[in-house]
C-alpha cells in the first residue's frame, strides 16, 4: 500500500490517471415492440458494421500548436535524446528522471498504467516510475489504525516534481508520440478504443477522489497461505467505499489530503491542455 502514487507516470506526460472509465460501453437494447404492418416495405437501410469503432470524444488532432512528428527536437536537446525515453528524461532533468524513472518500454508502461489506474489493482511492475522511499506509517487510536500524518511527508518531494513539470512541453512530448501511445494501448487489447479518450476518463477520474475529513481509518486484514509480503504493503480502508475505489483514487488518499489537492489541481492545468472545446460540426 505504500507504492509510489502512479499518477506521476501520468503528470510526466500531461497524463493522469480518471474516469468514467471509457472502454466499451454496454447499453441493453431498447424493448421489441410490435408494429402494425407497413403498407409498403420500408428503405433497406445497411446496418453499420460489427467492427465500427466508437466515436472519438478528444481527438488529438484538435489540440492547439501541436508540433509535427518529424519536429526537430528543441535546440537545448542533446542531438541523441531524440526518442521519447530520451526526450523525457531532458524535460524532467538527469537527476529526477534517474531517481524517478525505470524499465525500459516508458511508453508501454505509462499506457498500461493509466490504463489500470482505473481499474482494481495497477500492477506495480509495469509502472514506469520507482516505488517511494519509507513504508506506509498508521497510528493506533482505541477505535483502530488510521493512516499517520506523518505518511504525507514521503510524497512531498514528488509532489513538488509533479507541480514543476513545464505542462506545454509535456502535452507536446505526448502529442509528438502519440501514434505510439495508441499503438500501445492497442496491442494490450483495445484496438478500437482512442487511447486519448482513456486518458482524459481517467484524469477525470481522479479529479472525483473524495477528500476526507481527517485520517483514514485503515486494517490489516488476515493474511492469506502462502502471502509472505510485509506487513506495511497489505493494509486496506475500514470503509468500504474508500476500499471500492479505483487503484488511483486509492493511492491519492494514501498520500494524504493535502498532497491529493496539490496533484489534483495540477491535474486539472493538464486536463485543460489536452482538452480543446468542442466545436459545431
Amino acid at each position: 500500500m505504500d507504492k509510489r502514487i502512479l499518477i506521476g507516470g501520468v503528470l510526466l506526460l500531461a497524463l493522469a490517471g480518471g474516469g468514467g472509465w471509457y472502454a466499451w460501453r454496454h447499453q441493453a437494447p431498447p424493448p421489441r415492440v410490435a408494429a402494425p404492418a407497413p403498407a409498403e416495405p420500408p428503405a433497406e437501410v445497411p446496418a453499420a458494421p460489427a467492427s465500427a469503432a466508437p466515436a472519438v470524444r478528444y481527438p488529438v488532432a484538435t489540440l492547439p500548436e501541436l508540433p509535427a512528428p518529424d519536429a526537430p527536437a528543441p535546440s537545448d536537446v542533446p542531438a541523441a535524446a531524440t526518442d521519447f525515453a530520451g526526450l523525457l528524461r531532458a524535460l524532467l532533468g538527469a537527476r529526477a528522471a534517474g531517481a524517478l524513472l525505470q524499465g525500459e518500454g516508458l511508453i508501454e508502461r505509462i499506457v498500461v498504467t493509466v490504463d489500470n489506474l482505473g481499474r482494481e489493482h495497477a500492477t506495480p511492475r509495469l509502472w514506469p516510475v520507482q516505488p517511494t522511499g519509507g513504508r506506509f506509517s498508521t497510528q493506533r487510536e482505541a477505535a483502530g489504525e488510521r493512516i499517520a500524518p506523518s505518511n504525507a511527508a514521503r510524497y512531498q518531494a514528488f509532489v513538488r516534481l509533479a507541480e514543476g513539470i513545464d505542462t506545454p512541453a509535456a502535452v507536446a512530448l505526448y502529442v509528438r508520440f502519440y501514434p505510439q501511445f495508441q499503438q500501445a494501448y492497442a496491442a494490450l487489447g483495445y484496438p478500437r478504443v482512442y487511447f486519448n479518450d482513456r486518458l482524459v476518463d481517467v484524469i477525470d477520474l481522479l479529479l472525483a477522489t473524495p477528500v476526507p475529513d481527517g485520517p483514514i481509518a485503515v486494517r490489516l486484514p488476515e493474511r492469506t497461505p502462502g502471502d509472505q509480503s510485509p506487513p506495511w504493503t497489505r493494509y486496506e480502508f475500514v470503509d468500504p467505499a474508500y476500499q471500492g475505489l479505483a487503484a488511483g483514487q486509492k493511492m491519492l488518499l494514501r498520500m494524504g489530503s493535502d498532497n491529493a489537492l496539490r496533484l489534483k489541481a495540477k491535474l486539472a492545468e493538464m486536463r485543460r491542455a489536452l482538452v480543446t472545446p468542442a466545436t459545431p460540426r
